[in-house]
């Protein structure tokens, strides 16, 4: 890790089978492999490993989620990993969004209506302004934004 940009903050280190996934993800990525998958059950680390080959990777990373929820969860533990390092989050601004509709039925037109969160906006423009300008960037998303 002395060459990578990501200097990871934990009183832990690996532990069980924890630093042989980070060997090897780290070697598969280096090796040039695009798809890979980390499996455990709740809890069972799978944050600290990834945490562990971004620091060894040493690369701007895209931490995709399937939800908002559990993206908001891993932007709160990727920034207490990598407190000098640039975490961003990058979801979806609505709070609300009803797309526009026709209802041929009743010939009735419901005309589209949004509400932005201007917190979650500044985030995602913190998050692309870091892109452009940082190398020690981690963006947490979710997939539906991306």
């Amino acid at each position: 890790m002395p060459d990578s940009p990501f200097q990871l903050a934990s009183e832990f280190s690996p532990q069980g089978d924890q630093a042989q996934a980070i060997a090897k993800l780290v070697k598969s990525v280096r090796a040039g492999n695009t798809h890979q998958t980390l499996l455990g059950v709740t809890g069972s680390g799978k944050t600290f490993t990834m945490a562990n080959v971004i620091a060894e990777i040493g690369e701007p990373t895209l931490i995709m989620s399937h939800n908002k929820t559990l993206a908001a969860q891993l932007y709160s533990e990727f920034k207490n990993f990598f407190p000098h390092n640039a975490v961003e989050y990058f979801v979806s601004y609505f709070d609300y969004y009803q797309p526009e509709a026709y209802i041929p039925r009743t010939d009735t037109y419901i005309e589209k209506d949004s509400s932005i969160n201007d917190e979650i906006e500044r985030m995602r423009l913190s998050a692309m302004s870091a892109l452009l300008t940082r190398r020690d960037v981690i963006v947490v998303s979710s997939v539906s934004c991306i």
